[in-house]
């Protein structure tokens, strides 16, 4: 017969491990680590990958109600939100956001600030280039870097992504700017028409 010092003693201690098991998952849900979170590997680069935007290819101006234009593909499914915009064809995309800042970035300041952002909250992120660009609309940041797409909800299979990402600065307020297509995609002269055609209305 189980004595009800042993009793006692068991609920203690299974009551003490339930408590410590549940204090670590709190922390691993605040800390952004656990199996949804957990960092993925870089899946390999398409060796014929699509993406190519065609030299025939039309732009349009988009006027965002939020104080700022910038061409963008005509044919491409639109989405609008509050603080911006995405336009996407198959696994091609631009995304506009507008944010407040206090001031306007830096190269080191990006590097400090964003990329960290960016890495915690992107799929195998590795950043390869960051630097103060000129542009018509004037002085911007330029990140660019790889990461992994999101799982095709039928099939999961992912595909690795080159992104330049581009923040500019006015008046307290961010946007940004970012272009991604499938890595080894040509889109060199597309994406120079779209991140120099941003102006501030």
């Amino acid at each position: 017969m189980i004595s009800l010092h042993w009793k006692v003693g068991w609920l203690a201690s299974s009551i003490a491990v339930g408590a410590c098991l549940f204090a670590t998952g709190l922390q691993i849900l605040q800390s952004g680590i656990g199996p949804a979170f957990a960092a993925e590997k870089a899946v390999p680069a398409e060796k014929n990958p699509p993406g190519d935007i065609p030299d025939s290819q039309v732009f349009i101006d988009y006027v965002s109600p939020l104080g700022f234009t910038l061409k963008v593909p005509e044919g491409w499914a639109r989405s609008d939100r509050p603080d911006g915009a995405s336009f996407v064809d198959k696994l091609d995309g631009v995304s506009v956001t507008v944010s407040k800042a206090d001031a306007a970035p830096t190269a080191e300041s990006a590097k400090t600030d964003y990329v960290p952002k960016l890495e915690a909250g992107g799929r195998a992120v590795k950043v390869t280039a960051i630097k103060q660009v000129k542009l018509p609309a004037g002085p911007a940041i330029r990140i660019v870097y790889t990461s992994n797409s999101e799982p095709n909800a039928v099939t999961s299979k992912q595909v690795r992504l080159e992104n330049e990402r581009y923040l500019y600065f006015t008046d307290g307020k961010l946007v940004t700017l970012d272009l991604y297509a499938p890595k080894g995609a040509d889109n060199v002269d597309q994406w120079q028409l779209m991140s120099n055609s941003f102006r501030w209305k």
